[in-house]
């Protein structure tokens, strides 16, 4: 049977060498913060894999020594980011849960680490990597990217996959559901078009920044549909949603379209 990597709580006081033990210091996560279930996380990282992979290449992940996978869920992405650096790479999350129930098997590459990406408990500068993926919808994005900041190396390197649901593309309109989206994110506390606000956050922070557009157009899931049922809609998006998902079923896959804009973001600490 694997070993499950240990969920710690602590606050590293500075980068540490590999097998310093960190001090602990408990960390209480928010009782509202909730996720979507693994299953449908896990497939979403999938459907990220192309571009999290071009995007890994650029920052040079494999040199990479000090990796913080940043609002990590269930670890979808930090198998991936600790088999690829050459270092240690820490998953954050608020979800003590999610953390627990990671498929991550226990190695000395990687911890686990309960805390707010808005107050992270770390020290300045203790990593030369940053990643995260579909998180700064959810957050605070200016705070966290200050924070981002400043646990950051001179010189490091902060990547993020982020969507602008403002920018959807669909076809046939019987399949739009673009207006849910929206409304549905904003009544849930998130930011829909958080894509198209990087750049200014960023630069705002200090941060030289490139930003790349996703340019694959891949057939629809049908589970982009499922994450949209778990969101909080009303009765006639609930409606609306049901009638997509009945003439979706009923149109050729091939014929349709479904493309959410992706930022590939590559800001450095200059």
């Amino acid at each position: 049977m694997p070993v499950r990597a240990p969920v710690v709580l602590v606050r590293v006081p500075a980068p540490a060498e590999e097998g310093e033990i960190f001090p602990f210091q408990l960390y209480d996560p928010m009782s509202d913060y909730s996720l979507p279930p693994r299953s449908l996380l896990e497939h979403q990282a999938a459907w990220l894999a192309p571009a999290r992979q071009r995007l890994l290449r650029r920052v040079g992940i494999a040199r990479r020594r000090r990796v913080l996978d940043l609002a990590a869920g269930f670890g979808a992405a930090t198998g991936e980011l600790a088999l690829r650096s050459s270092g240690l790479v820490t998953a954050l999350d608020r979800c003590r849960q999610a953390l627990r129930e990671s498929r991550l098997q226990q190695t000395a590459n990687l911890s686990l680490v309960v805390g707010d990406a808005e107050q992270m408990p770390f020290a300045d500068g203790s990593f030369d990597l940053v990643y995260c993926q579909f998180a700064l919808l959810w957050m605070n994005a200016a705070a966290v990217i200050r924070e981002v900041w400043r646990v950051l190396k001179p010189e490091g390197t902060f990547a993020a996959i982020e969507p602008d649901y403002g920018g959807m593309i669909e076809y046939p309109p019987e399949i739009a559901t673009r207006e849910i989206w929206l409304s549905a994110i904003s009544r849930a506390g998130g930011e829909a078009c958080i894509g198209r606000r990087l750049l200014p956050l960023l630069v705002n922070a200090g941060f030289c920044v490139h930003i790349q557009l996703s340019d694959r157009l891949v057939r629809p899931s049908a589970l982009r549909l499922d994450f949209l049922a778990g969101m909080p809609l009303s009765p006639e998006e609930q409606a609306a949603l049901s009638h997509v998902r009945q003439v979706a079923a009923e149109l050729d896959e091939q014929s349709q379209v479904a493309h959410l804009p992706l930022f590939l973001v590559v800001a450095e600490k200059n």
